[in-house]
């Protein structure tokens, strides 16, 4: 029977709770609520109060062909390194579950970069894809100035989306090797024994079983490319060249902090966290059905 834990009164309860009420509230109720009342007023950049307008923020930046372009390619990158990611991920998962000589190494070895931050993997990166001194640098030697992310903006774009992606790869690889360890061995070895191969065991019989777990994945990567892609940017590319590589979380923190621009940076967050919703409201409704929970 399963035991719950009562109290004489009501008053207690409350009190276990407050901790946590005060965390939310302090670390995501106050800035959400700062941030809309920035967006509906014009913020002096050197204090002086605010002046309210409404949303004229919100018409000055859909006017805005940057920011227009700052979607587009915020949404391409999400696209390419949420696929890449989960695909990876998916791929060095199901060769780690078989029980091959020195599988727990490599599980330790494809867990560590996602322990490693951001800005850390972006600067290897901006040296291992230097078109300088680069591992990418040989191309060059063959084809001059083939690859250039300084004034290329594919090239640029091509950096932070791999950049991204390897560090997304082993996040990806930690929940697909649990979700196939979570699988019963009966079951593969009763297909094996019907002489399926490995890929119809796969398709047939493991991919049905993963599916939450890819749900779950998909949710998390394209939420997770669309917040925790700033340090990557900055230390990269800066939004360049052209603003190719200008993200819509990269160029809330230019125009704030850069530009100045309080009130039109917190308009863009709004923005941002609108579509974050929208696209989270998105999968859960359309994708969510094709899910086997049992």
């Amino acid at each position: 029977m399963e035991k719950r834990i009562t109290f004489s009164k009501w008053s207690v309860g409350i009190l276990f709770a407050v901790p946590q009420l005060l965390l939310i509230f302090t670390f995501f109720y106050w800035p959400a609520g700062q941030a809309v009342f920035w967006s509906l007023t014009l913020q002096q950049p050197w204090g002086g109060g605010n002046i309210w307008v409404g949303l004229d923020n919100f018409k000055s930046i859909i006017a805005n062909a940057d920011y227009w372009n700052s979607i587009t390619i915020s949404i391409t990158f999400a696209a390419i390194s949420t696929g890449i990611s989960m695909v990876g991920g998916l791929i060095l998962a199901a060769l780690t579950d078989r029980q091959l000589r020195g599988s727990k190494i490599y599980r330790v070895v494809l867990i560590w970069p996602y322990g490693i931050a951001a800005p850390a993997a972006a600067m290897a990166f901006r040296f291992i894809l230097a078109p300088e001194a680069g591992l990418i640098a040989v191309v060059n030697q063959w084809w001059p100035g083939i690859w250039d992310p300084g004034l290329d903006g594919n090239a640029a774009m091509a950096c932070i989306i791999a950049a991204f992606s390897w560090k997304y790869i082993a996040y990806s690889f930690i929940f697909f090797l649990a979700a196939f360890q979570a699988i019963p061995r009966s079951l593969i070895e009763a297909a094996a024994m019907d002489g399926s191969s490995v890929l119809r065991r796969f398709w047939d019989v493991q991919f049905p079983l993963i599916t939450p777990t890819i749900f779950f994945l998909l949710v998390i990567n394209i939420t997770e490319s669309f917040q925790d892609s700033f340090g990557i940017v900055d230390i990269m590319t800066s939004g360049g060249p052209h603003n190719s590589t200008n993200l819509m979380v990269y160029k809330i923190y230019s125009d704030g902090f850069k530009g100045l621009d309080f009130s039109g940076a917190a308009a863009q967050s709004i923005i941002l966290m609108l579509l974050i919703v929208v696209l989270t409201i998105f999968q859960f409704r359309f994708i969510e059905k094709r899910v086997h929970y049992r």
